[in-house]
């Protein structure tokens, strides 16, 4: 473990652990966004379709509840009301269970994207051992959830209390009143407490919402050994890759010693660098480099070259622009056509051949 091992995470989640937190199901969520749209979406279906809730309700009711004559009541016959008035009490509020499961729905999706983390819902010994459930409801973020439940009773009741208390001298007077003007004095204050209850789980949910972000990040947080291992993963080694360029640039070394003795001429300034030249009239446009090196790898271009017997040649200011300007393997730019035809004119004179 990281703490047993002395070392703290503080190193801010790589996109890989997030991912990897995200397919186990562990997001940066509050359970109180939610419970906030919900209740008011479901409180503004509930008002713009409120006339129609009691017309369609009260038909349900009337024709459940109206008879001809006495029926006969036996089973099949009240499976039968039972049936057809639930389905249309059921489409009746259809509309507001459709409303709160979306609003549901949304709320989540706003919080975390679309999440299905089959992970989350695999079997594990940790979750039924007793000892983690213990711990689990001591921990501290089942001791947050204490705190807000406490918080919001807190709040709905001085709210509700400070609405009533408002509303006193009102309710002193309404022995003087009908029934209606008493279930509308309900309804105000009712619907007042709503409000001034639904402002503050707003509020409440918005804190919640951004502690849960700030939590969630410091609990995925890493040592500097995990990123450095996850490093290790995603790129490899640096020791390994390192070793496989080092191994890279010796076999293509080795390729290009083994290109030299084809040269026709190895241009030199004289000890410190050396290129080797090739020119085939039929099947190159213009020479070519096929080796150059300073230093160590010089002498050993100069040592393979006259054991090959491939003439060598001092040219201070062209072999400089040779090994600056032109990789092995390319052709030589045009500026240096001068300079290279005259050493090759020169090395076809030695050897007894000219070329056109």
């Amino acid at each position: 473990m990281p703490e047993e091992s002395g070392q703290e995470k503080t190193e801010d989640a790589t996109p890989k652990k997030r991912q990897q937190s995200r397919e186990e199901g562990q997001v940066a969520k509050s359970t109180e966004v939610p419970s906030v749209v919900v209740l008011l979406i479901g409180v503004a279906t509930l008002y713009a379709m409120a006339s129609m809730y009691y017309e369609r309700l009260t038909n349900v009711m009337r024709q459940s509840l109206t008879f001809s004559s006495v029926p006969e009541v036996h089973i099949q016959q009240a499976l039968l009301w039972m049936t057809t008035y639930g389905m249309q009490a059921f489409w009746v509020i259809a509309p507001l269970l459709l409303a709160v499961f979306l609003a549901s729905f949304f709320a989540n999706a706003f919080q975390v994207g679309f999440v299905l983390a089959w992970k989350a819902i695999e079997p594990k010994a940790s979750k039924i051992s007793p000892i983690k459930g213990f711990g689990r409801i001591f921990s501290k973020k089942s001791l947050m959830e204490l705190f807000k439940s406490i918080l919001k009773i807190t709040i709905i009741f001085y709210v509700s209390w400070r609405a009533v208390k408002g509303e006193m001298p009102h309710m002193m007077r309404l022995y003087d009143h009908n029934v209606a003007t008493i279930l509308l004095f309900i309804v105000k204050i009712s619907f007042k407490i709503f409000l001034w209850v639904l402002l503050a789980m707003v509020f409440v949910a918005l804190l919640d919402l951004i502690f849960q972000r700030w939590n969630f990040d410091q609990q995925i947080k890493m040592t500097k050994q995990e990123v450095k291992d996850e490093g290790k993963q995603t790129e490899g080694d640096p020791l390994i890759k390192s070793r496989i360029r080092q191994l890279q640039f010796e076999a293509s070394k080795k390729r290009m010693m083994q290109d030299v003795p084809k040269a026709d001429v190895v241009v030199t300034n004289p000890t410190h660098i050396a290129v080797a030249l090739k020119y085939d009239a039929i099947n190159m446009q213009s020479p070519e480099v096929l080796a150059k090196g300073a230093g160590s790898m010089a002498e050993r271009i100069r040592a393979v070259a006259k054991e090959a017997g491939v003439p060598i040649v001092e040219n201070k200011p062209l072999a400089r622009n040779l090994f600056q300007w032109v990789e092995v393997g390319q052709a030589i730019p045009a500026d240096l056509y001068q300079a290279v035809a005259e050493v090759l004119a020169y090395v076809y004179k030695l050897k007894g051949r000219g070329r056109k």
